[in-house]
């Protein structure tokens, strides 16, 4: 497989000979608001340009949105990729959305998935700790990852938008997954904590999967994730998981 970051949690996945696009955010810099009552809500997102041609990044077979919040499926996404391409969503809600949007082929991931000979699996999270979770429930709303499985290709775990819990730790232990991909640019609400995983949730993944590569994404481009590439590295060189975790720049093509 290979796995491009592009930026945030946008990645393209090349997959068993397909390709798939990750949570689209394809907006140019600055031109979408903060997240309101997150931290650095003073900057416009996204923070940078997008690394690649727009043609590059849309020239696909499927989308996956794992949910539908404004740095995973924003109005340039929505108006520029094909109506007619295979879009995978979490739940009917999701769905009804986007194919409100104008979207034509719009599937369930939460049904027993099988695109292209490739198996797509529903993942649960939460979008921060029970704590956040109980103070912002409706505004956080629902969030899915993904595992992907091919006889010809190791497993894959795409986390999506969760901190580390029981619900990541089941998913690990099911699925035994061989790369783990974590969005983990420590997303913060203030007085309330992170909406997603920070660099003790990487270590946390890391104990509980030592034999997978980890991957890095959804981090310095959206105004409330404040843990940087940089502090990440330093963090896992500390603790001896350098070698294990990958930490890409936007452009980035990983082959696994």
């Amino acid at each position: 497989m290979q796995i491009t970051q592009v930026r945030n949690a946008t990645l393209l996945i090349d997959y068993a000979g397909t390709r798939f696009l990750i949570d689209p955010m394809l907006a140019a810099k600055g031109t979408l608001p903060a997240f309101a009552g997150t931290a650095n809500s003073h900057l416009h997102n996204p923070l940078v340009e997008l690394p690649l041609p727009l043609a590059e990044i849309l020239d696909v077979d499927a989308v996956i949105v794992t949910h539908d919040h404004l740095d995973h499926w924003d109005p340039v996404a929505q108006q520029q990729i094909p109506k007619h391409l295979p879009l995978f969503v979490q739940h009917q809600k999701d769905a009804d959305t986007i194919r409100a949007s104008g979207f034509k082929d719009v599937r369930l991931l939460s049904e027993q998935v099988e695109f292209a000979g490739i198996r797509l699996q529903q993942t649960e999270g939460q979008h921060g700790n029970d704590q956040v979770m109980a103070a912002l429930a409706e505004r956080l709303g629902e969030v899915c990852g993904v595992v992907f499985s091919h006889p010809q290709e190791k497993t894959l775990y795409l986390a999506g938008d969760t901190v580390w819990n029981e619900m990541v730790a089941q998913s690990l232990r099911r699925h035994g997954p061989e790369v783990i991909i974590l969005n983990c640019g420590d997303a913060q609400v203030p007085g309330l904590g992170s909406i997603i995983m920070g660099k003790e949730d990487v270590r946390a993944v890391s104990q509980a999967a030592p034999q997978a590569t980890l991957i890095a994404s959804h981090m310095e481009a959206v105004n409330h994730a404040v843990l940087s590439r940089k502090e990440l590295r330093d963090y896992l060189a500390e603790h001896g998981m350098a070698d294990r975790v990958q930490v890409p720049e936007d452009g980035d093509t990983l082959s696994l």
